[in-house]
């Protein structure tokens, strides 16, 4: 059976459909990987693409996305970027598989029983959700930034692009709050 187009499952409708202890025959999650890059190194800017609807991302479209920012990434700045994907497919997409074609109406049994069975997942994201994250230098700023418009061109949704600075990693943070470690201390002023 050939796949549905995504306008089918772009809207957020009905309760999340998420509980997959219940359902049999559920396929697996198409992300092959959710960070890549050099994982180890820590880098200056956060470039995040936030979704500017409510909709259904399905996991097709992210895996699609990952791997167009990916390759870009890759050939112009090879190892100097961390690429995350910021969403998990939680919601179970289910279809009401019916017989189309000549002579099909014989065999069809219409909407008896149309509960569907599970055929994808999705990310239910609204309005100003993350999708993917790449953390990079401040000098492979325009590279990042062209990765994430090539990958928003695979998205179901209008995207925007958020450029933020890295925070602290948290150990750097106490450091910085008690005055010792990396953060700079003023000289004590001499009493005159």
């Amino acid at each position: 059976m050939t796949r549905k187009p995504a306008r089918m499952y772009r809207e957020i409708e009905g309760q999340v459909y998420t509980r997959r202890e219940y359902m049999g025959g559920v396929p697996n999650c198409r992300i092959v990987q959710f960070d890549v890059g050099n994982l180890t190194a820590r880098f200056p800017l956060q470039i995040s693409l936030h979704a500017e609807e409510a909709a259904q991302v399905r996991d097709i479209a992210l895996e699609a996305a990952r791997v167009s920012a990916v390759r870009v990434l890759e050939a112009r700045a090879p190892n100097q970027f961390h690429l995350k994907v910021r969403r998990y497919p939680h919601q179970v997409l289910r279809e009401h598989k019916m017989a189309t074609g000549a002579g099909a109406d014989r065999i069809s049994d219409g909407m008896r029983g149309a509960f569907g069975k599970p055929v994808g997942h999705a990310v239910r994201a609204q309005i100003g959700t993350p999708l993917l994250t790449v953390y990079i230098a401040d000098s492979n700023l325009a590279i990042a930034k062209e990765a994430m418009r090539k990958a928003s061109h695979k998205l179901p949704v209008p995207t925007r692009v958020r450029i933020i600075p890295n925070p602290l990693p948290r150990d750097q943070r106490a450091a910085a709050a008690l005055g010792t470690g990396t953060a700079a201390v003023p000289p004590p002023v001499a009493a005159q």
